[in-house]
């Protein structure tokens, strides 16, 4: 086989995303540690299950694989394009880049911080096999994707901030803020980092401000993407896509549910924004 996609369980993707014969895929699931019980983000993961589970202790962290769970992978295709969660918030791009770096063919392996999570995993994952199957160079693809992947934007409005503050994703005052009061941040991610962008009064009115910021960042989206991914949040994440049809002409609005990287971090409610 001549190519593949690797990309981490932090892209919200299942096994059988790609079912194109001539495109290597599979997904390096990420793990999740609550107690002395080790969850692994692969397809069968009861994310309910493992969200109770932690919510009963205080003893929690996630865990990015190990470099081998690359490099075991590589000699499958001649060549290998890995897309890991931000670098800022993940050791998983590290991994793939030792995974690459041990490898005899280092060349031949191209590793993408996503700068974000989720639902930007998912379009990098989608425009790599839109540009494998044009039948370009790998060193065409390796610049077109990273030009891609630096026009990506996410947004994401938590109700609850607990990991993220816990494992030091974001500071204890701005997960005070948005914990406590009734104000509810549009986040977003900024070179990779969590940034709080907007603070609004009230859920819904958050939700509206969000997709005015998205509509108001260009003119025509007539040929974009934009997923939103949810943890237990389907009439959220459907409000918020209703009113993107409404204001905004993307090609195609996508709604999936969180796994458990994602799901940990976010928490009950929990949505992100991707395009």
């Amino acid at each position: 086989m001549k190519y593949q996609i690797l990309v981490d369980s932090a892209s919200d993707l299942l096994s059988d995303y790609c079912k194109d014969e001539n495109i290597g895929f599979k997904v390096i699931p990420l793990t999740i540690n609550v107690n002395d019980k080790e969850y692994v983000d692969n397809d069968s993961l009861n994310i309910e299950e493992m969200l109770k589970d932690m919510h009963s202790t205080k003893k929690s962290s996630s865990a990015c694989p190990a470099p081998q769970s690359f490099l075991q992978e590589f000699d499958n295709a001649e060549y290998t394009f890995i897309v890991t969660i931000t670098s800022k918030l993940s050791g998983c791009y590290n991994a793939a880049c030792v995974a690459k770096n041990s490898y005899s063919k280092p060349e031949n392996i191209h590793v993408i911080d996503s700068k974000a999570v989720s639902g930007t995993e998912i379009l990098i994952v989608d425009k790599l096999i839109e540009l494998i199957r044009q039948d370009l160079s790998f060193e065409e693809i390796k610049k077109e994707i990273d030009e891609y992947r630096d026009k990506k934007s996410l947004y994401f409005i938590l109700q609850k901030f607990d990991n993220l503050v816990n494992n030091g994703r974001m500071s204890k005052i701005a997960g005070i803020i948005a914990s406590k009061l009734v104000i509810r941040p549009i986040c977003i991610a900024h070179e990779g980092e969590i940034k709080m962008a907007k603070k609004i009064i009230g859920i819904k009115n958050a939700f509206m401000k969000m997709v005015q910021m998205i509509c108001e960042k260009a003119k025509d989206y007539s040929k974009d993407t934009i997923i939103i991914t949810h943890c237990f949040a389907e009439e959220e994440a459907n409000f918020i896509k209703h009113d993107l049809e409404e204001k905004c002409n993307f090609k195609e609005i996508r709604v999936l549910p969180m796994r458990g990287l994602c799901s940990y971090y976010a928490l009950e409610k929990g949505i992100i924004v991707c395009h």
